[in-house]
């Protein structure tokens, strides 16, 4: 597949286009639910590692509440690793996976929080689809970002709730049924195109980014390191976003903000250890300067500067 003139003209994101689009801000006397509660589901035996790294970043993104859900076997490890945040145990199937039917143990938290991350360190697709797909419907009103194999939920489902999808030019390629190939020659035609039939936020992510919704212009970033192609970034960057979602920032901002935050963490590791070995951990602990210097540029709320 190739590009097409029919598809719409990317607007570059920058620092100037998130300066005329601010996050929103806790009133000075906001508490902890004022900024939001974030739900963050994933990890496994092998990988408890990946749940980490996005609740952390999460934290780090403003949010100011934070639950995780992961299998019984890191739970604990997860609970002293992060005091901060509820740990919720989850059983595990035999190929390690999260029980679909432990969804149900996650719905009272439906009406409580308003952003969700799912699928940093799932394994096992197919009983991770099923989970996903009774997790959905109890968090039609959060801002739910999916991750690894919790993407593969699209394959049967458009998404008729606000969802965010960070699928790198591989992991397209394999939702799509097409070759990494064909997604790597067009990636703006299968950002846009698979963001109108999943009826979702799409970022795809490489040395470009494209990032688009339906119904909201098309943003592009150029600006990424190759430091951040490590293991844990993408987790990261799902963190990131949640932790902007669970602020109150719409799917495509929290989405833009995050992409854009990543980017910046990576380039400030990258000129103080230089472009290569600085790790995904080292990433979330940039964000609240990054935060706090972009918004200090911030102008007049906006929905959508490129709207």
């Amino acid at each position: 597949m190739s590009a097409s003139s029919h598809l719409p003209r990317p607007r570059p994101l920058t620092k100037a286009l998130l300066a005329r689009w601010p996050l929103p801000a806790p009133a000075g006397d906001a508490d902890k639910e004022d900024r939001g509660h974030i739900l963050v589901v994933g990890g496994c035996g092998e990988m408890p590692g990946a749940v980490l790294l996005a609740a952390t970043a999460a934290l780090r993104a403003g949010a100011g509440k934070l639950t995780m859900a992961a299998p019984r076997c890191i739970a604990q490890g997860l609970a002293l690793a992060i005091p901060e945040a509820r740990v919720i145990g989850l059983a595990e199937t035999r190929t390690g996976a999260i029980a679909p039917s432990e969804a149900r143990k996650l719905a009272h938290l439906g009406n409580q929080v308003s952003a969700v991350v799912i699928g940093p360190g799932m394994v096992d697709e197919h009983r991770t689809k099923a989970f996903v797909q009774a997790l959905l419907p109890g968090f039609r009103g959060s801002v739910v970002v999916l991750d690894a194999y919790a993407m593969s939920v699209v394959k049967e489902d458009r998404l008729n709730q606000p969802i965010v999808l960070t699928p790198h030019c591989g992991e397209m390629a394999h939702l799509t049924g097409d070759s990494k190939e064909a997604v790597l020659s067009a990636q703006l035609y299968y950002a846009v195109t698979m963001a109108a039939r999943w009826g979702s936020c799409v970022a795809l992510k490489g040395a470009d980014t494209f990032i688009a919704q339906p119904a909201e212009s098309v943003l592009r970033f150029k600006g990424g390191t190759p430091g951040l192609a490590v293991s844990g970034s993408g987790d990261t960057l799902a963190g990131v976003i949640g932790g902007i979602a669970a602020r109150g920032a719409p799917a495509i901002q929290a989405c833009a903000w995050g992409v854009f935050l990543h980017a910046m963490a990576g380039q400030a590791l990258a000129r103080r250890h230089g472009p290569l070995g600085f790790l995904a951990s080292e990433l979330p602990q940039q964000i609240p300067r990054l935060l706090h210097a972009l918004g200090k540029h911030c102008r007049r709320p906006r929905r959508h500067p490129g709207g």
